[in-house]
This record gives structure tokens, sequence and C-alpha cells, in this order.
């Protein structure tokens, strides 16, 4: 392994081919690009750009203004991830509600409002279920529980998106990307084979990866000899399957409808989301029309940048009045975020 990574960097950095721009599509590998230093390592010609991988960043304003008011209602608990507290909804967050007397509280797992319910039985949980496939499952599996022991006070807010349908949307838009990172969480679940109708329609490499450096400088490595040709290589074998885990996804078809989804900065994405099935509407917190994003702040440039437009540093407020500790977009508040990565760990290409 160590003479096959020596090799590698040594490829990537001497690499003279064609300019090419990789994007990933996940947040965490956003946040291990940028730990590792990777892009330190890689000539100009060779671009890492972020796409839409963080789902706390890609969630629209109107979902957290909805969570919000909710928040608000008498005998109601919003229950939420912590990452998810200070997203900016329209005009405030989650975060600064609860300090003006909103209940709101955070968890680690889903599965922990089952015992918040079971202690408090007058009192209405709705757990924010914000995420894509990786997430699916267990949400899926709280659905379950809720329909087999009949618990009438557990409801969910869904915001859940999936992958290849948002990497179209921007193949389609003429993106500038000659290949992609595929995210290794998300393919755990839909397999390898998700991304091949993209990759032969397109053209373009995919490379499913794992999270530490040396596995993301050999998926890159991968990526640039496969120029052009639309395959998708799987460079995570370890836990990803071309076929992946067919258990999770029948669960999750079990419960969730195929849905357009609204995303932020980037408005509706055909056939993008997963929502509840009608039969489930008793669940649903009011998931529905969920589609209006309006910045707090209208100088945020998050929609670009997660889409690939411009780098992070390329917004006017990047590192200036938008910091982790006064986000003014979404970007900016999740770990899994490009700004947030590239603020805290100076990254400047």
């Amino acid at each position: 392994m160590r003479e096959e990574l020596k090799a590698v960097i040594k490829y990537l950095k001497e690499y003279d081919g064609p300019e090419m721009n990789i994007m990933e599509v996940c947040g965490s590998h956003t946040a291990a690009i940028a730990k590792n230093g990777i892009p330190t390592i890689l000539p100009d010609r060779i671009r890492l750009i972020s796409g839409p991988g963080c789902p706390v960043c890609v969630t629209p304003s109107s979902y957290i203004d909805r969570l919000i008011q909710l928040s608000m209602k008498e005998h109601t608990c919003v229950v939420t991830f912590g990452d998810l507290m200070r997203v900016p909804g329209s005009e405030t967050s989650l975060s600064a509600a609860k300090g003006e007397g909103a209940r709101v509280a955070m968890v680690y797992s889903p599965m922990d409002i089952l015992d918040m319910a079971a202690r408090e039985k007058e009192t209405t949980f709705i757990f924010a279920a914000v995420g894509f496939e990786t997430t699916m499952p267990v949400y899926a599996l709280l659905v379950d529980t809720i329909v087999r022991e009949n618990i009438p006070n557990i409801k969910l807010l869904t915001a859940l998106k999936t992958m290849p349908p948002v990497i179209d949307y921007l193949c389609r838009g003429g993106a500038a990307i000659d290949g992609f990172l595929a995210p290794g969480h998300v393919a755990v679940v839909t397999g390898s084979d998700a991304f091949e109708p993209l990759a032969e329609k397109y053209s373009i490499p995919f490379g499913v990866s794992g999270f530490s450096g040396p596995e993301l400088l050999i998926a890159i490595a991968g990526i640039l000899k496969a120029r052009g040709e639309g395959r998708v290589m799987n460079f995570y074998p370890s836990v990803v399957t071309r076929e992946g885990n067919e258990r999770a996804e029948a669960m999750i078809d079990r419960y969730f409808d195929v849905c357009d989804a609204s995303w932020r900065g980037m408005g509706a994405v055909t056939g993008s989301g997963r929502i509840l099935k009608k039969e489930y509407d008793w669940i649903d917190a009011g998931s529905r029309g969920l589609d209006e994003d309006r910045q707090k702040n209208r100088a945020c440039r998050c929609g670009e940048v997660l889409m690939g437009k411009i780098m992070p540093t390329e917004c006017p407020l990047h590192g200036k009045v938008c910091t982790p500790l006064n986000p003014q977009g979404a970007c900016m508040v999740s770990t899994e975020g490009s700004c947030y990565s590239w603020y805290i760990h100076h990254r400047t290409k």
C-alpha cells in the first residue's frame, strides 16, 4: 500500500495532462479533502470542486421556517441533529428560536425520539428528517416502529434527497465537470451501479471513494486516468458493492415515495426526493410544498457554491461577515459544508 500510495502521489504531482475538474458530492469527502491537505498536493490543472453533498446545506429555508413554526406550538417539541440548529431560515434559526422559548431537542440518533415520546405522551415530537440515501434507512426503521407500535405522538418533517438526480441536473445544466468522486456512504445503500447510467450518459468517470487521505488520492488518480470514459470505478470495495444494500432499499421503498425536491439555491429538481407515502400522512408534520428558498442575507452565494459555479472564497461574505460563529448561509454551518471546511482549514484552492 505504501509503495502504491507513493506512486499515486508522484503521478498526481507530476500530472501534465488536460485540465480536469473533479467534483465531490459528499460532505464527508469535502471535509476529508480539506483536513488531509489534498489540494496542496495537486497541480493547478486539477481542480477539486465541492458539490451539493451536504444534506444540511441543501435544505431550503422554507423547511427551517416550518420547523421553527412547529417548535413554537404548545405541547410540541422539534427533535434534530445539532448541525441543523444554526442553519438560517428566511429570518432566523432553530437555535435563535430556542433562545426565545421554542422547544427544540438535539439527539445523536433518530431512534432516541422513541423514549422521549414514551415519557411525555401529551407532547408531539417531530423529528427533522434531513439527509440523503445514507440516513433514509434509519428513518424508514423509525417509521416502521411508529406504525407497528401505533405511536400517536411522533411525526416526521422530511427533507430527504437522493444523489443521482441532482448530479444529472448539474450535468444537464452544463456544469464543467470532468469526473465525480462518488459518495462512499451513499453507495453503501444504493450500490455503485446507481451511478452507471449517469457515467454512460455523459461519458464521465465516477470513482466511489472512502474517506481517508490515501483512499481519496487513489480515487482521484483513477478518475484522472479514466478521463472521458463513461464508467464507474469502485475504490471502496471493503464496504461498497455494485448492487448495494437491497434490504435497506426495500425498507425505504416500503414507506417513502419518490418526489420532486427543492434544493437550496437550485430550486426543484425532478425526482430527487423522498416523501412519506400518502397512507402514512398521519406521521407527516407537513413536509409537502416546502419549496420556497429565501436567503436571510441576499449577498450569500451558497447556491452557486453548491452547484460548483464558484469556490467558497469567491463569495464576498466568506471569512468577513460570514464565519462559523456568524454564518450567513448554510454552507458555513455544518462541518460538512464547503464554506466551513475552506474557512477552518485556510483552504485557498
